[in-house]
């Protein structure tokens, strides 16, 4: 190969430009020219496919910075329908009109979903990248526990039941032990509890915090290094009177309590706590919002204003609690040194695999007792259950427990590696060098769009 695209797709995420940056010094050393696709896969829906040379003369660009967070490229949540021929087509052809012979994909399932029907037309590769570390397996076989099943009733409606799970676990069985992004996610949210603790505390309040994921508790997980007191995931059903005993315990020994909630957060009968089901992203996923907010009208209605006062706190209990969101702050900003390290290990090895020949193939970032972390791959369809679907992973039953509404030792040891040496002397040193810079009062913000516009080019042109 002499020429390979790469694209961005999704939600942004702090290591997509230390990915990219690790996949154009690779191909740089293996003499590939490595063109950027603008905007994900809508630059392939764009007749004139907005394009950018990335390595000019085997030589990264100067905006490719693997320090700076989201992606230089662009992204966006358009994604390629396998069943519009007519689309792939002509997205085939645009392909080909670019002299690309390899395609690699930075993203998470959707990404793995459109570059599964391009694989079809060309080799293609994907380095995954997501903040809720929902792309992978807790085990090898782990999609082959998802069946379809009738409706009851009988209108011929269909669901997705999970079937026996995998007895044993272990957590060198986790295919895709974790991904790019979600480091730094998990340090954006164990500061925010950590900092909204000391105001808990000084208003004698409880302080609800809610974290991204999905239905993925992870990040809720990795918020515990903020030392919250409570922690809800998606994937434990909530037991409201668990919750309110543990509440009040913790509340009557230190008048303050912290809960950290994922946005997934469901009921004992598997509803969403936050979901507004009437609307959905471009993605198609239903929008998560307000579990923190269900949680605390739950607190507010058993807890009662009587709880409070019996406490020598003058106020109600909808002025004693209160709910913040991490929200998008987790997806931004400057990746920590594991996202920057392992996120260029995983762009640089995907285009080790293109040139190799791979067809559908995942870079990964595996671990094991005996070699710490390392660079793997897999086929994608590893990820996918019978019928074709990827299912986002979750939260193994094994890292939580139930009764304290907190990590388990099998939770705190999955995290450990990952965090112990997450962060490097450069990522502190940063902040101190470039947040209260003097030029921050009196020179506008420069947006690297700026630079990488002047960079753009079409094929038309």
């Amino acid at each position: 190969m002499k020429r390979i695209a790469i694209l961005t797709a999704g939600g942004d995420t702090p290591a997509l430009n230390a990915t990219l940056f690790g996949a154009v010094t690779r191909a740089c050393e293996r003499r590939v020219e490595i063109v950027g696709l603008i905007k994900g896969f809508s630059s392939l829906f764009n007749s004139r496919a907005p394009h950018v040379v990335l390595n000019p003369l085997f030589t990264p660009i100067p905006e490719l910075d693997p320090t700076y967070g989201g992606t230089i490229i662009g992204a966006s949540r358009d994604y390629v329908d396998a069943s519009d021929k007519s689309a792939l087509d002509e997205i085939a052809e645009r392909l080909k009109k670019l002299r690309v012979e390899g395609l690699i994909c930075i993203g998470g399932d959707g990404t793995l979903n459109g570059m599964q029907a391009l694989s079809e037309f060309m080799p293609t590769v994907l380095a995954p990248k997501t903040i809720d570390n929902d792309l992978g397996l807790n085990y090898r076989h782990e999609p082959d526990e998802w069946v379809l099943e009738p409706v009851a009733g009988g209108d011929g409606r269909e669901e997705y039941v999970r079937k026996s799970k995998h007895g044993h676990f272990d957590l060198d069985y986790m295919v895709n032990y974790v991904t790019p992004g979600f480091a730094t996610a998990v340090f954006v949210s164990a500061q925010g509890v950590e900092r909204l603790r000391t105001t808990a505390e000084s208003h004698r309040r409880i302080a609800i915090v809610e974290v991204m994921g999905r239905h993925s508790g992870y990040l809720a997980l990795g918020a515990t290094f903020g030392q919250p007191d409570l922690v809800l995931l998606p994937e434990s059903p909530l037991d409201v009177d668990r919750l309110v005993e543990r509440t009040i315990e913790i509340y009557d020994l230190q008048k303050n309590v912290v809960i950290v909630c994922g946005e997934g957060v469901v009921d004992e009968r598997g509803e969403e706590l936050g979901a507004e089901t009437a609307s959905t992203d471009p993605a198609g996923n239903k929008i998560l919002s307000g579990a923190a907010e269900a949680i605390r009208s739950i607190l507010i209605e058993r807890l009662g204003d009587s709880y409070f006062t019996s406490k020598r706190r003058n106020e109600s209990a909808r002025a004693a609690i209160f709910t913040r969101k991490v929200g998008h702050t987790q997806r931004g900003g400057r990746p920590i040194f594991f996202d920057r390290f392992y996120g260029a290990q995983l762009g640089g090895h995907a285009v080790d695999l293109l040139l190799e020949g791979h067809v559908n193939g995942v870079a990964i970032l595996q671990r094991s007792q005996e070699r710490g972390f390392f660079i793997d791959s897999v086929n994608a369809n590893d990820f996918r259950d019978r019928y074709g679907l990827i299912h986002a992973r979750q939260v193994h039953p094994s890292f939580y427990d139930r009764e304290r509404l907190r990590p388990s030792t099998v939770g705190a040891d999955y995290l450990m590696p990952i965090f112990t040496n997450a962060l490097a002397a450069d990522d502190m040193e940063a902040h101190r060098l470039t947040l209260f810079r003097s030029g921050n009062l009196t020179q506008p913000y420069h947006s690297v769009n700026v630079d990488v516009n002047k960079r753009i080019r079409y094929l038309d042109s």
